[in-house]
This record gives C-alpha cells, structure tokens and sequence, in this order.
C-alpha cells in the first residue's frame, strides 16, 4: 500500500508539471541591441566622435548594449553593414550621415521589425525615422563671434558637400557674420570629403593665403583650425568644443549633444510608443549649442552672442527670414517671409547668400 501512494503521489506530480508546462507563459522582456553606424573614425575629435559620445550616453543611461562600424563608406557596403548588425541581433539602428539614407530606407523595407534611425536626411518610414538639429543656430552664433573678430574682413570656410545641410550651415553662418559685420565676406573651399584630415587643412591654408584670418569649417577634425593656429590666426570649429587642439585660435564652436536624444528614442521603443518622424531640434532641446567663447574671442563678443541667442529661443529671430539675396544678387527669399523647414531641407536649397565668395559645386 505504501509502495502503492508513492507511485501514485509521482505520478500526479508529473502530471502537474506537464500541465505547467502547457499553461500560458510569461513573457520576457524584450531583448534590444542597437547599432550605430559611423561615416569616420570615433577618432576623429568630430562629427563621430559626438556620436559616439552619444552611444556611451546611451549605454550608461539605459545599460543597453550597443556596437558600433566606423569609416564606413556611403555606398553599398553601408547596407551590408546594417545587415551584419541585424545579424547580430541589433533591434535598433542608427545611420549617422546623410550618404547612407538611400541604403537605410532599402534595409527598412525589408527589415520591419527593425527601427531605423537615420541621421541629417529626409526619407522616413513606418520604421524608419529622420533626425537632424537646428545646427545654423549656433553657426549664426558662431558667426557673430567672427565678424567682430576679422580685420581683415575675410573669413574662410573650408566646406565639406555641397548638400542642403552644409549650404545652411555657411549661410546662416554668413548671416550672422553680417548682422555684426556688414563688410565681411565669407570665401569657401570645399573638399567633397567629410574626413580628411590634410584635405581640410590644405583648404585652409589657401584661405589663408587669400588674406583670411579668421577659419570656420564643415568638417569632421581640427584640421582647418590647427592651420589657423600655425598661421597666428583664428577659428571657429564644429561638431565637439575643440579648444585643446588648437587653443591659440580656436574662438568657439557649434557643437553637437546626441545623448539624450538616443535615450528618449531607444526609451521610446522599448516602451512600445515610438514612431516614425522627422526630428529637428534646435537651441531649446539642447541638442544643438554654442560652445563656451575662450579668451580668443573678441571684446563685446559674448553680450552679442547672448542677445542674438535670446532672439533665437524666442523666435524672434528665425535666420532665414528675407528679404534673402543670393551672392549673384538674385532675390531669394522676400521680405517677411521665412523659409519653411520643408524649404530648407529640400534639394532646391543649393544657393548661397549674399556675401559668401565662391560656388556650389
């Protein structure tokens, strides 16, 4: 009999894992990994290193891990990148430059169960998102800091492509060269490289050679500004506050704060809320700011720079409001009217504003 329970207790024990077994299970939580594709080196002081700084925001905030390709070309093997990272169980994927959207919208249609992020372009997707930020406000604030800077009156601006993104850049910076400096002109070089290094710096030293003395730039390292510094002139740099690599000539630079941005949208997937959009963040989101003036910086430079800050943030000032000539003197935009976001993202934003020397190529 009791040989007899024993077998009998084993029994119903085994059932009632079996039914367990077959009941409804819990879910586990959602496993993510996300993917950050680079168009430089994370060495490059620039443009992908203030991504990158960003990724490590995220990791830290979220305790999500990421991976990361560097110098990856625009071109077909950025799909082949994106591919390996889907490979690798990457759920979420950045693209950093403008060159890889057409091969991130081509992995979105075929991945929907991927989110894609691509950055400074236009395209989106039901899984797929744009972002950018308002980087021209802090150029025209930047550019207030040269045009009381020049003496000579000639500011260089070595340029990168010439797509809608980098024309604001110089325009907007020209813009506010001459709300302070009506007389001062701006001359770019372009490179039709992001990253390079002796490219960049031989640009600016043609500027140079041109009577510039103050040197701004669209480029991914410190190239153009340590060219200013060994010519005992001085710069403007971009993306990240560059002072240590040039700190006799750098004045101040636009700079990038990707971090919080990659949190609340990798925040928003996991939540289940996120959804495709074309982000552009300005001044007020802090994705976008104007890193702190050195000692190089002009006398007054600072009290303009706050002022035409302010008007920024209250929309008082939009950069972009005409009457807007171009540098041949046609009328570009009239006066009141503001280019719209659409307008100044679109391809037919290929001119450059009046006082700016050279062409778009």
């Amino acid at each position: 009999m009791k040989r007899r329970l024993c077998l009998f207790l084993a029994v119903l024990m085994s059932m009632s894992l079996v039914l367990t077994g077959c009941g409804p299970k819990s879910e586990s939580p959602a496993k993510n990994k996300v993917g950050f594709v680079y168009v430089g080196p994370i060495g490059d002081g620039g443009w992908s290193y203030a991504h990158n700084e960003g990724r490590l925001y995220l990791e830290e905030k979220l305790n999500v891990p990421t991976i990361y390709k560097e110098s990856v070309p625009e071109e077909a093997e950025c799909e082949k990148v994106i591919y390996d990272m889907i490979d690798e169980g990457c759920n979420i994927i950045f693209a950093t430059s403008f060159g890889f959207m057409d091969w991130v919208e081509k992995a979105a249609k075929n991945h929907p169960e991927v989110t894609f992020l691509h950055c400074s372009g236009y395209k989106t997707h039901e899984n797929m998102g744009a972002y950018f930020g308002r980087i021209y406000q802090p150029r025209y604030l930047s550019g207030i800091v040269a045009g009381l800077k020049t003496e000579t009156n000639k500011i260089g601006y070595v340029a990168a492509h010439s797509i809608p993104e980098v024309l604001r850049g110089i325009n907007a910076f020209t813009l506010g060269v001459r709300s302070v400096n009506p007389e001062a002109t701006v001359s770019v070089k372009w490179t039709k490289t992001w990253y390079d290094p002796a490219k960049e710096k031989e640009a600016a030293k043609a500027l140079l050679a041109e009577g510039c003395d103050v040197i701004a730039q669209h480029q991914d390292t410190a190239g153009p500004q340590q060219a200013a510094e060994e010519a005992g002139k001085w710069s403007i740099g971009y993306n990240t506050d560059m002072a240590a690599v040039a700190p006799k000539a750098y004045m101040t630079a636009p700079v990038w704060n990707w971090g919080p941005y990659y949190v609340a949208q990798v925040q928003a997937v996991m939540d289940g809320t996120w959804k495709a959009e074309n982000y552009w963040g300005g001044l007020e989101d802090g994705i976008v700011s104007l890193a702190p003036l050195t000692g190089n910086a002009p006398a007054g430079a600072q009290e303009a720079v706050k002022k035409a800050e302010a008007d920024l943030l209250s929309g008082k000032n939009k950069v972009f409001t005409g009457p807007l000539k171009d540098n041949t003197g046609e009328l570009r935009v009239a006066e009141g009217v503001t280019l719209t976001d659409q307008q100044l993202t679109s391809i037919d934003f290929n001119w450059l504003v009046e006082g700016v020397i050279g062409t778009v190529e």
